[in-house]
């Protein structure tokens, strides 16, 4: 069973898996305030235009993001 990971001073928004600290209300890249504490594997994207993890996974924002929440 693969590791969860609770919160490393992050949590994960339901709707585009963006990162945000523990402190935030709303999603920094979409505006949600759907979150979820418990998530696994972790992205970091620098040049979102140039990456194909990027484009097969519809994410326009560099950032750091979570594969699967819980």
């Amino acid at each position: 069973m693969p590791a969860r990971r609770r919160s490393v001073g992050l949590k994960a928004c339901r709707e585009c898996h963006f990162l945000n600290p523990v402190g935030a209300q709303t999603c920094g890249n979409c505006g949600s305030q759907k979150f979820a504490e418990l998530w696994d594997g972790l992205i970091i994207l620098y040049d979102v235009e140039q990456s194909k993890i990027a484009q097969s996974l519809d994410i326009k924002k560099p950032g750091k993001y979570a594969l699967k929440l819980y």
